[in-house]
């Protein structure tokens, strides 16, 4: 039995919007066809996108949703009349009419996932970020060349954000993803653990692990830091640029050097007429 994730904003049970789910045996929830509303919703195996209606949104969600990396095949719903606008750039895995029985529902769901899984069993076990490199065969993470000295649950907690450069993760995601379900602490334990990865990758690199005011934490790749280093230095040198030339322009030229004055010519004695 899988987890499906049904994102729809018809008031409808999951049930209307592809009515072979209630005839398979997948736990479905359902969720508002958006992209801040994936922000609190737990992971899936599988998100269905509810197409049957209001293509151009559908279209810009289904993007929106392949940029920041959910993790897990996006099977686009759509009525026979849809699939004449559906293209490669929409970002989907597959295709599933609204009107598709069971056994075809239960087949490309099942291929979907297969295919999700072969492409991870084929990723490298090491995941690098510009100087950041993470090595899941021995458990170790470099930064320079420099092996960082990390706990397992930090290097757990810096694996698993680098895995997904650039998405925003809650505390409680984190905490679940990370420390799992059996966990009983709060969220209190993400910000201790962050805080101290932050400490270990130094001033120059703490910048790595972003944080989204009131939403969580993310992993910000090296070249964003980067440019936001180089705007910051601008910035701090465009006030003194501009106060360089205040002050030269306040300053009064240095007035000319008087033109020198030649000493008087003596006048020539004529001699004395005898």
């Amino acid at each position: 039995m899988s987890s499906l994730l049904l994102l729809t904003n018809a008031l409808q049970p999951s049930t209307e919007v592809l009515p072979a789910l209630g005839l398979l045996l997948h736990n479905v929830r359902v969720a508002p066809a958006e992209g801040p509303a994936l922000v609190d919703t737990p992971g899936a195996d599988v998100i269905l996108i509810d197409g049957r209606r209001d293509l151009p949104q559908v279209r810009s969600l289904c993007q929106l949703l392949r940029s920041t990396g959910p993790g897990c095949p996006l099977v686009l719903v759509v009525t026979e009349g849809g699939l004449a606008a559906v293209t490669a750039d929409w970002g989907i895995d597959d295709v599933l009419l609204d009107t598709a029985g069971p056994a075809e529902v239960e087949a490309r769901l099942r291929l979907a996932m297969g295919r999700q899984q072969i492409v991870a069993d084929d990723s490298p076990m090491e995941i690098r970020n510009g100087d950041l490199s993470v090595d899941e065969a021995t458990y170790s993470a470099k930064l320079k060349g420099r092996v960082l000295d990390l706990t397992f649950k930090e290097f757990e907690l810096l694996k698993y954000l680098a895995q997904h450069p650039g998405r925003v993760f809650t505390r409680a995601q984190l905490l679940q993803e990370v420390w799992g379900y059996d966990y009983f602490g709060g969220t209190r334990t993400v910000d201790v653990h962050v805080r101290r990865l932050r400490a270990k990758l130094g001033v120059e690199h703490e910048s790595l692990i972003g944080t989204v005011r009131n939403v969580g934490y993310r992993f910000v790749t090296p070249e964003k830091v980067d440019r936001a280093a180089d705007e910051e230095k601008a910035k701090a040198a465009r006030p003194r640029a501009e106060g360089e030339r205040e002050e030269g322009a306040g300053k009064a030229a240095p007035a000319a050097a008087p033109a020198p004055v030649s000493p008087p010519k003596e006048a020539a004695v004529r001699p004395a007429q005898r």
